[in-house]
């Protein structure tokens, strides 16, 4: 199975992050957390979760300075960050989202108002996790319903060859190399073989040809596949 979105809590209280994680897990979500900013570093760069929620204040490296870094990393750009903060000062909310936080929640905050927000930005970078439908062309992807169609007619998918399309459509144009789809598609766990993504392409190439429509996968020489 493809994992679910991974979330990284980065908070130095342990009750805190406890309720966190607990919450967060209930949701359906894969939790990491960290108790430091150099910590909460070091997974985001080895893991690349979907999201982070990231404590203002903690010990040694601000949260401040973590999301700074974190923008400005090539490989941890776009992992939208909510910011939590228990400065409710304007000034500082604007100075969180001019590090780059994608959102600020004050504390003490509703754990209802978190996960929606959660929830918000999520939908933003992985439309799929929150039961949106995709579309792309002529192409549309529902996933809570795990149908697709092209034109009037629906397409009929294994359910790798359906993870691997609704990774296109969440990102059209993106070149995806074949470590990544696996990432995405098989999940972290599982060993397969780099090949087995060709395969898997090609099956979801022909069934997205079946009525005689164009190609809409690019084979990007050297890189891997993208969308369009």
């Amino acid at each position: 199975m493809a994992h679910s979105p991974v979330i990284l809590v980065v908070e130095d209280e342990p009750a805190q992050r406890e309720v966190l994680a607990y919450n967060i897990a209930a949701e359906g979500f894969d939790v990491l957390t960290a108790d430091s900013g150099d910590e909460a570093l070091l997974i985001a760069r080895e893991t690349t979760p979907d999201l982070i929620i990231l404590d203002w204040m903690l010990p040694n490296v601000s949260g401040i300075e973590v999301c700074r870094q974190l923008k400005s990393g090539t490989q941890t750009a776009r992992i939208p960050v909510i910011m939590l903060s228990a400065r409710s000062e304007e000034v500082d909310k604007i100075r969180g989202l001019e590090t780059g936080a994608d959102d600020y929640v004050t504390k003490p905050y509703s754990l209802a108002e978190l996960l929606a927000r959660t929830r918000s930005q999520l939908r933003r970078t992985r439309p799929s996790s929150v039961g949106e439908t995709l579309e792309y062309e002529d192409i549309k992807l529902d996933t809570s319903a795990h149908r697709a169609f092209r034109g009037d007619a629906q397409i009929n998918l294994g359910p790798t060859e359906f993870r691997l399309l609704t990774a296109f459509m969440e990102r059209p144009g993106r070149v995806w190399s074949r470590e990544q789809l696996l990432d995405r598609v098989w999940g972290r766990d599982i060993y397969v073989d780099s090949r087995t993504v060709d395969v898997h392409v090609g099956r979801l190439r022909k069934a997205l040809r079946g009525g005689g429509e164009g190609d809409p996968i690019r084979t990007v020489r050297g890189a891997g596949y993208a969308l369009g």
